[in-house]
C-alpha cells in the first residue's frame, strides 16, 4: 500500500511537494524560518528521503542505518522531536489529496505507522547523538588551493575534534547562504592536527559551491555537520583495493587510499582517476607522490577526451579489465567507486561484469543523487 500510493507522488511530485510544503507552513509558520528562502533543492532532498523510507520498507537494517544518519543532521537545521508530528500531519493531508484514488482508512495506518517508525529511529538518533557531539562544527578556513578557475581545496580546522571515517562526508553551510547545506566528502584520513581537506567544484548556479571556490579565503569561517556516510572499508578485510574515482569523487577515495596504506597491511592498492583532459587531474602530484612512497599502490589516470595523451583514453570502466600488475579473481577484491552519477552507475555494471560480487562493491551514487 506505500508503494503503490507512493506511486501517484512520483507522477505528480512538483505539484505534491509543492502542496506537502504549503500545508506545513500554513499549519506552523514557525517553521519556515527553519528552511533556506529557496526551497528547490530541499524540496528535492525531501522527496529523496521520503523515496528511500518507502523503498526500504524490506531491508530495515540498511533503513535504520539511513534513518539514525538522517535523525542526526537534522540537528544543525534546529529541528526537534515535537517538529515530526507536523510534518506527519502535511504529508498525511497531502497523500489524501494527491493519492486520492487509491487512498483507504487501511493506507492511512500504514503510512502513519511507517511514518512514525522512521520518526522514532530519528529522534532516538539525534538524542543520542546530542549527548556527545554538537549540532554542527565552527571551522576556520587554513589554506584554499585554487586547482582551476571552478575548483579549489580547502583544508579545514574545526574547533573542536570532528569524528569522521574516510570515505565519509561532511555538510557545509558557509556565512554567505545561512541554512543552506551542501555535502562534501572528506578527502583524508583522521590527522593528528585535526584538520580535513575538502575537494570542491563550482556548479552552475551553485550557491555553496561558489561561495566556497570564489568567495572564500583563509581566515574565513565555516559550519561543518556531522559525518555521515556508509562508503568505508571493511575493518575486517585484508583483501585487495580498486579505487576508483571521477572529477571530485576523487576526495573520498583518495582517504579510503590514505587510510589503507596507513593501516600498516601492504594490500594491493589500484587508484583509477578518470578526467576529461589532463587539467582535470587536478591532484595528480599529490596521488603520485602516496605511490612511490608506497610500492603497492598503483594510480591509473584515465582522460575521455584527450586520446593522444599518452595515457588510456575513455572512462574507468573502459580500463578495468585491462589494469596491469592486477591478476586475480574479482570476487577477492573490494571495490570502491565516486563520482558523477552516470559515471558510477557504468563503472558498477562493468565490475559486475568482470566478475566482482556486487556487495563488494561500495559507491556514492545515493549521495551523487542528493
Amino acid at each position: 500500500m506505500l508503494k503503490e500510493s507512493f506511486n501517484r507522488l512520483e507522477n505528480r511530485s512538483d505539484k505534491a511537494v509543492g502542496y506537502f510544503y504549503g500545508r506545513l507552513f500554513a499549519a506552523n509558520p514557525r517553521l519556515r524560518a527553519l528552511f533556506p528562502v529557496a526551497l528547490g533543492d530541499q524540496r528535492a532532498r525531501f522527496f529523496h528521503a521520503l523515496t528511500r523510507i518507502v523503498w526500504s520498507q524490506d531491508n530495515p537494517e540498511e533503513l535504520a542505518a539511513y534513518l539514525a544518519g538522517l535523525g542526526r543532521c537534522h540537528r544543525k537545521y534546529g529541528v526537534t522531536a515535537e517538529h515530526y508530528r507536523a510534518v506527519e500531519d502535511a504529508l498525511i493531508a497531502t497523500l489524501r489529496v494527491h493519492a486520492a484514488d487509491v487512498w483507504s482508512p487501511r493506507a492511512e495506518e500504514a503510512w502513519v505507522e511507517a511514518f512514525r517508525s522512521a520518526s522514532a529511529t530519528m529522534i532516538e538518533a539525534a538524542e543520542r547523538d546530542a549527548d556527545a557531539a554538537p549540532p554542527w562544527w565552527t571551522a576556520e578556513v587554513v589554506e584554499h588551493d585554487r586547482r582551476a578557475d571552478d575548483l579549489a581545496v580547502l583544508t579545514l580546522n574545526p574547533e573542536r575534534p570532528l569524528p569522521f571515517a574516510p570515505g565519509q562526508y561532511v555538510t557545509v553551510q558557509t556565512f554567505r547562504w545561512p541554512r543552506v547545506w551542501r555535502p562534501y566528502s572528506i578527502a583524508n584520513a583522521p590527522r593528528s592536527d585535526g584538520r580535513i581537506r575538502l575537494h570542491v567544484r563550482a556548479r552552475p548556479g551553485g550557491w555553496v559551491s561558489g561561495a566556497l571556490v570564489r568567495g572564500t579565503a583563509p581566515g574565513d569561517t565555516v559550519l561543518l555537520g556531522p559525518a555521515t556516510g556508509t562508503m568505508t572499508l571493511d575493518p575486517d578485510s585484508g583483501r585487495d583495493l580498486l579505487l576508483v574515482a571521477g572529477g571530485t569523487g576523487l576526495a573520498p577515495v583518495k582517504a579510503l587510499a590514505e587510510q589503507a596504506v596507513m593501516a600498516g597491511r601492504e594490500r594491493r592498492v589500484r587508484l583509477v582517476v578518470g578526467a576529461r583532459t589532463e587539467s582535470g587531474l587536478y591532484d595528480l602530484p599529490d596521488l603520485r607522490l602516496l605511490e612511490a612512497a608506497y610500492p603497492w599502490v598503483r594510480v591509473h589516470p584515465v582522460l575521455s577526451d584527450e586520446p593522444g595523451s599518452g595515457g588510456p583514453h575513455g572512462t574507468p570502466a573502459d580500463v578495468l579489465g585491462d589494469l596491469e600488475d592486477w591478476d586475480g579473481a574479482w570476487d577477492d577484491r573490494d571495490a570502491y567507486v565516486a563520482g558523477p552519477a552516470p559515471m558510477v552507475r557504468r563503472t558498477v555494471a562493468c565490475l559486475q561484469r568482470l566478475g566482482a560480487p556486487l556487495e563488494r562493491i561500495h559507491h556514492d551514487l545515493l549521495k551523487a543523487e542528493e
